[in-house]
């Protein structure tokens, strides 16, 4: 064991997934390197990727979907709270994936979560930076007006508040 007290399994384990979610790459017999997520790749992939998979989904739950299903994704928008006024940024960008997956899921289409998951590492790792320069609270802000849009049942303003939350300006190089 390590000073971690991790195995040389489990750790090897955890390299594997943090490469399978292309956050990581592994060379043979020269070690890892973590992969940042760039500018480019959030604007040019990303980005539309999401919006296309969230234009779906918050379709399909406008749609479908039931007060529970409103209800969960308000205790998500609670967990961002809490965790805002702690200053959690950890709290907030796991609130917040499990906020948008958990739209995704109210009328589950395999395809759609699947590519989900796929993405869903990049875009945690880009909300950790993104979150660091940002006021928390208007994250929360930004996942309530969302919620209450779902809820009005406006499919264009739920579309354009979704389209506004996700499409976001690149942060200038430097």
């Amino acid at each position: 064991m390590t000073w971690l007290e991790a195995t040389r399994g489990a750790t090897r384990e955890a390299f594997r997934e943090l490469e399978h979610e292309g956050l990581v790459i592994s060379y043979p017999h020269r070690g890892a390197v973590v992969i940042g997520v760039t500018e480019d790749e959030v604007h040019g992939v990303l980005i539309p990727i999401r919006l296309v998979l969230e234009q779906f989904g918050f379709r399909m739950a406008l749609e479908v979907g039931t007060t529970a299903d409103l209800a969960e994704l308000a205790s998500y928008i609670w967990m961002m709270e809490h965790a805002a006024a702690a200053g959690d940024i950890d709290g907030i960008v796991q609130a917040d994936v499990e906020f948008h997956e958990a739209v995704l899921h109210i009328a589950p289409q395999f395809h759609t979560i699947h590519v989900w998951r796929s993405i869903a590492p990049r875009i945690r790792a880009y909300f950790y930076r993104h979150s660091r320069a940002r006021d928390l609270g208007s994250v929360v802000e930004e996942h309530r007006t969302l919620l209450t849009a779902l809820h009005d049942g406006n499919e264009a303003r739920l579309l354009q508040t979704l389209h506004d939350h996700i499409v976001v300006p690149r942060v200038p190089a430097g």
